[in-house]
Order: C-alpha cells, then structure tokens, then sequence
C-alpha cells in the first residue's frame, strides 16, 4: 500500500470512527454518556482533520511530515480517577445495568477502534519510515481510546474488571 492509499484508508476507519461516536451523542440519554462521547466525537474529527492535511502535503510534494498530533485523553491515571468515581456513583444509585442505549454505543465504538487500532498496527509494520512513524503514532492514540472505551463498559457493566484486572471473584477458593 502506498503512503497516500494509507492516508485515504485512515481517513475512511477515523470518519467511521468519528460517524460513530456522533450517533452515539445523538442517542445517549444520560449527560454524562453524552459528553464522554462528545469528547471522544471531537477527538475522531481532529484526525479526520489532520488526515486530510497530511494528505494534501503528500499530494503536493509526496512527503509526510509525521509532526505530532494531539490527544484530548487525559493521562491514564486521570481516567482511572474520574472512572472510579463514575462506578462509585452508579453503584450508589444502583443504576448498573440501565444504560441500554449507551451500553450498545459503547459496543459499536470500540469495535471501531479495535478495527482502527488493527489497521494502523498493519501499516505500522508495512509502510516505511515516515508513514511508519505517522501510523506509529495514530495506533498508541488509538489504543488509549480502546482503554478508556473497554473502561468505561466495564465501569457501567460492574463486570468485576477494571482496565482489563479482574477486581473481585464470586468463586469460593
């Protein structure tokens, strides 16, 4: 694949992506869920953005420039804080389990970003140097946004798990 057919195939998987996450706001009923998605929505559009400019830079003059894109994701133990904080409120509230809607929005995201995440894995180890060191970056993005998508449906699903480490087990020893 060429640098530029990556370029358009990122574009297409990020306005899946972003396409999602808007569905998701428009769907959602409780504000909190509305504006985990609008921030996630917001972040999906800066790299259509900056998709779309790498693209032009390459169509111009056939190099890529892999200047640092941005994340609005906070560090990881910023969203372990404020998830902790949510599953404590739902908890409370004993709200589990009543966020249908949201629950099947977050099902749909992060099956886009797993199929994001594969691509730019594939394009981390297929394309060369520059282009390599633009996808390289778009897959750590990428796999924050997993992280915080798996973290939030096992926050509002009290699965037991937090970021993938089982928190408690029913089963006697």
């Amino acid at each position: 694949m060429t640098p530029e057919e990556a370029i358009k195939t990122a574009l297409d998987y990020e306005n899946k992506v972003y396409k999602t996450y808007l569905e998701a706001v428009d769907n959602a009923k409780d504000v909190a869920a509305k504006k985990f998605f609008s921030l996630m929505a917001d972040e999906e559009k800066s790299h259509v953005e900056y998709l779309e400019a790498k693209l032009a830079d390459w169509q111009k003059n056939e190099k890529i420039d892999a200047s640092e894109i941005e994340t609005a994701i906070p560090a990881a133990a910023r969203i372990s804080d404020g998830l902790a904080k949510v599953k404590a409120k739902l908890e409370k509230q004993g709200t589990h389990g009543a966020f249908g809607t949201e629950l099947a929005s977050l099902r749909k995201a992060l099956d886009a970003e797993k199929e994001t995440s594969a691509f730019y894995q594939k394009m981390v180890s297929e394309l060369k140097e520059d282009a390599q060191k633009l996808f390289r970056r778009f897959l750590e993005i990428e796999e924050g946004h997993k992280a915080i998508v798996e973290a939030e449906l096992d926050a509002v699903e009290n699965s037991g798990f937090w970021f993938d480490i089982q928190e408690f087990n029913q089963e006697l020893d």
